[in-house]
């Protein structure tokens, strides 16, 4: 088989033509965009890595931030992973190479949330060493930016492509959790380019193709087990529309994988030695055990364990319509608006092959996503965002190409609008919900999609601008003598859902609505005092009580 004969096998779709059609002002736009695309787009990727740089020191520990650190550490420091096979330890390592660098070492406690917040004090600066380990999450947000920028001026233009970037940098669930020390941007990012890789080497199957195909798609698995569910899916979904698109005949479908065997065994091969390597090659009667144990671990937490809690009703074994649901929920509204178009573009033009794989990656994560019990957040499904900023980019080319002059000004709006409803919320973008929604947020969604732990440095702030010496306040991880040193809490005691006490009392939402801080939604006529009194006032997304000294009811 000849290199020459599979380069040319299938060919590459051409790109979209550029916007010659629209208003004067966008068109003048667009000119800019087609000459500087790349100055542009970094533009839009720098602005999005220094808002997300910002909340470091206004985003307080989350609950997943510290086992990840403690993990990672581990690996660095003794060169094992032994804490928690369960997630594997690319983002990890991302999360200890920066506060290892600065001379932190795993202390070896024996519970990996421990561990991880033993390493935070044990530096006596927790928020400086919190930042230091969200900072090696950072790459992950511009990789992920710049394979949206590669997909749409390899596919479509650079004017899609700057327009894809903006819009991906602008949405809030990407600018919160590219601003924690977890694994869900490193899914996003390497998912992403693996999905990308697949589309380049389908169309061209080079060795260089192949061992790019074959580190991204390691990558992928290395950041988060779920891509072992979903990039197969979203493969499966984009071949399913490249045969719907272009109607091979079989033997033509035969002939391609024929000649894409070898090359295809090349990717697997340098697939497994980096997911091995990263293993520190490591074996016991097979290579890399850590893998195959933390891939039996994720599955039976799937299929054991999950619930979720969504529009007031909680569900052991969460809801089918869940992470549609939280995408409307937590997506800009504009962004939105863009996307169905963009979709209706995409469908309109199925039979061009470039226009379907950026929806086959999205639904591809969606699909399977859909089937889990584990309804904890937007971000198990974070990825889904990469696909849909082209889709709406495409939407927004269709509408400036108008020579009605209206809808191109109308897009033009929707991305101001979009842009303007992210960026008053900062730095709070983790418990973003659009404006259809959070009016009453606790009421919608709780957990990561609106307080995991986040709001403690906030509420430290508070407290003492109001002169407490005392609030009822149940956290996440931190005890009350941590709480103290840093963020600087007065003293904190667990909050007693049946009896009330005199002072400052503040109400995690994830807390009450998954728990009832421990009446566990057993009693029908029996729920914690403060569902029946009006909070004074929000901290982020902690409730704030004061019951005047006196006024407590005995118990």
């Amino acid at each position: 088989m000849s290199r020459k004969k599979v380069e040319r096998q299938p060919a590459r779709p051409a790109p979209a033509p550029r916007i010659e059609a629209g208003p004067a002002p966008l068109l003048r736009i667009a000119r800019l965009i087609e000459r500087y695309p790349i100055a542009v787009a970094l533009l839009f990727i720098g602005a999005g890595a220094i808002r997300i740089a910002a909340s470091y020191s206004d985003t307080g520990l989350t609950y997943d931030e510290p086992a990840h650190l403690a993990c990672g550490m581990e690996y660095l420091s003794h060169h094992v992973y032994r804490y928690e096979p369960q997630h594997p330890p690319l983002a990890r390592v991302m999360t200890a190479i920066v506060p290892f660098l600065a001379g932190a070492r795993t202390i070896g406690k024996p519970n990996m949330s421990v561990e991880g917040v033993a390493l935070l004090y044990q530096s006596g600066d927790p928020g400086g060493t919190l930042s230091k380990a969200r900072a090696g999450i950072l790459p992950f947000f511009v990789l992920a930016s710049l394979v949206v920028f590669w997909w749409g001026r390899r596919y479509f233009s650079p004017t899609v492509a700057v327009t894809a970037t903006a819009l991906f940098t602008l949405l809030p669930p990407i600018l919160a959790h590219g601003g924690l020390a977890t694994t869900d941007m490193a899914l996003t990012a390497c998912l992403g380019l693996a999905f990308l890789a697949l589309l380049i080497w389908a169309e061209r199957p080079t060795i260089r193709h192949s061992v790019l195909l074959g580190a991204a798609t390691a990558a992928a698995v290395l950041s988060k087990f779920t891509a072992l569910g979903f990039f197969p899916v979203a493969a499966g979904f984009a071949l399913a529309a490249y045969i719907m698109s272009q109607r091979p005949p079989a033997s033509r479908l035969m002939a391609l994988a024929k000649e894409r065997a070898v090359p295809f065994a090349v990717a697997v091969l340098t697939g497994a030695i980096a997911i091995w390597a990263v293993y520190l090659f490591s074996f016991d009667r097979v290579p890399a055990p850590e893998l195959f144990d933390g891939v039996r671990r994720a599955m039976r937490h799937n299929a054991g364990e999950g619930g979720g809690y969504l529009f007031g009703r909680l569900s052991q074994t969460g809801f089918w319509y869940f992470f549609p649901m939280v995408l409307v929920i937590k997506t800009p509204i504009g962004f939105l608006l863009l996307l169905a178009f963009g979709a209706f573009v995409c469908l309109r033009r199925w039979r061009e092959a470039n226009y379907l794989p950026p929806l086959a990656l999205s639904l591809g994560i969606l699909a399977p996503a859909m089937t889990s019990p584990v309804n904890y957040g937007v971000r198990h499904i974070l990825p889904v965002y990469i696909g849909f900023s082209i889709v709406a980019a495409l939407g927004i080319r269709e509408l400036v190409r108008s020579r009605r002059g209206w809808p191109g000004f109308a897009a033009l709006a929707l991305v101001l609008w979009m842009a303007i409803a992210g960026a008053v919320k900062h730095p709070e973008y983790l418990a973003y919900m659009n404006e259809f929604f959070d009016r009453e947020p606790e009421n919608v969604l709780v957990d990561s999609d609106l307080d995991w732990g986040q709001d403690t440095i906030r509420l430290g702030r508070r407290l003492r601008e109001l002169g407490a010496t005392q609030v009822m306040f149940t956290t996440m991880n931190l005890t009350d003598d941590l709480l103290r040193v840093w963020p600087g809490l007065p003293p904190s005691k667990p909050i007693n859902p049946i009896e009330p006490t005199a002072g400052w009392t503040a109400v995690s939402p994830t807390f009450w609505k998954t728990g009832e801080f421990g009446l566990e939604h057993r009693y029908a006529n029996l729920h914690p005092w403060f569902t029946y009194v009006q909070p004074k006032e929000r901290v982020g997304s902690l409730l704030l009580y004061y019951l005047p000294p006196g006024s407590v009811p005995p118990r």
